[in-house]
């Protein structure tokens, strides 16, 4: 009725859910499911095709955007998962030659990653598939478009974490 797309199905399950209330939160939380899904998708796809899952392509690319070794608890935090989840990820990386273990200079028990020429190489030939399937991905977004969707998501972010503190606070 808006002319916004929406999900027939989805709305009918929420409904059914929550009784006769507002459903456009859930409906929208949903949404964000789905669409982050069909990224990840697109995503894996490439990587996949070139030997790597999509959780060590998120490190890869983050230790290729560091002009030094970043600890693997920093490469944690930044990626929103476990230490021992990068831990993984790294020895997969290191084995595959594209990532090297150092130690941390200033600490014994720190372990520094870094990605190995072998690995800014992979990067570069991935770069382009990469542009050319979120050009497609995205295809019929405006600039305009791109910019509130990234802000309406890293708000949604913030909401979240926000949630997380308060609920870790109460406990």
């Amino acid at each position: 009725m808006d002319g916004l797309l929406f999900d027939p199905e989805t709305r009918t399950a929420m409904a059914r859910f929550i009784g006769n209330e507002d459903t456009l939160a859930l409906e929208a939380a949903a949404a964000v499911r789905i669409a982050f899904r069909a990224v990840e998708r697109m995503r894996a796809h490439g990587a996949e095709g070139r030997g790597l899952s999509s959780g060590a392509l998120d490190i890869l690319l983050r230790l290729s955007a560091s002009e030094h070794a970043v600890s693997i608890g920093d490469l944690a935090q930044s990626a929103g998962v476990s230490s021992r989840n990068v831990t993984g990820l790294v020895d997969t990386l290191e084995r595959d030659g594209l990532v090297r273990r150092a130690p941390a200079p200033h600490d014994r028990r720190s372990v520094l990653a870094e990605i190995t020429p072998a690995g800014r190489e992979w990067i570069e030939n991935f770069r382009r598939p990469t542009q050319a399937a979120m050009a497609a991905l995205f295809r019929g977004f405006s600039p305009d478009d791109l910019r509130r969707l990234r802000h309406l998501c890293l708000r949604l972010t913030d909401n979240q974490n926000k949630l997380a503190e308060h609920l870790n606070g109460a406990r």
